[in-house]
């Protein structure tokens, strides 16, 4: 498995992939632009196409180096070979992930606006924390909002932090700012019309 990177663009993949090669297309388009972290997403509920589409996403995040992080499945994020799995409100505990998968995987939790969430996953775990929706998000709309300055007493818990919901390149530095270490996106990413070029903008944001 791979290590979590430092600092970087989360690309987190759309719902809305027609075919398989659009899917590989935009992925490697987002591991070009320079995405530090892939999470593969999908809540379609079929079970073969999660399943071929995640093997795609593994062996282009292998090949480039990047690690791959199954949202909220661990059955598939070992199938298919991923290097972690992203834990949410209703997800399995951390405790399950590692019984069923041991220590290897890398493990994420969202935390939404809950420092104690996120201090006790810390305690359990956890190889980094999810918080957000930062901004207004139009693919949660009802998300609930979290605070920037939330993420600098999350500092405190000594891991890496991710931010989420309506980040851009435009809004991104004011969060790094604030304490992220990741910035997570979803249709800034994999909406736009040139996904390596929209990749590319989120990781210039570390080197500027």
């Amino acid at each position: 498995m791979m290590p979590l990177p430092a600092h970087g663009l989360y690309a987190i993949t759309a719902q809305r992939f027609p075919e398989m090669q659009t899917l590989t297309a935009d992925i490697q388009a987002a591991l070009e632009g320079g995405a530090a972290l892939i999470q593969f997403r999908d809540k379609s509920g079929d079970a073969g196409w999660r399943r071929e589409a995640a093997r795609h996403a593994a062996a282009l995040c292998t090949a480039a180096g990047v690690p791959l992080i199954v949202n909220d499945d661990v059955v598939l994020a070992l199938d298919c070979g991923a290097d972690g799995v992203h834990l949410g409100r209703d997800d399995s505990s951390i405790e399950a992930v590692r019984e069923a998968a041991g220590a290897g995987l890398l493990l994420g939790v969202s935390c939404y606006n809950d420092l104690e969430r996120a201090a006790a996953a810390a305690g359990a775990g956890a190889d980094y924390l999810a918080f957000g929706s930062m901004y207004p998000s139009g693919t949660k709309p009802a998300a609930t909002r979290c605070e920037l300055r939330l993420l600098g007493r999350a500092r405190a818990l000594g891991k890496p932090l991710v931010a989420i919901g309506g980040i851009t390149p435009e809004n991104g530095a004011a969060v790094i700012a604030a304490g992220a270490d990741f910035l997570a996106a979803i249709d800034a990413v994999f909406g736009a019309k040139d996904v390596r070029q929209a990749a590319g903008r989120f990781a210039a944001l570390w080197s500027s």
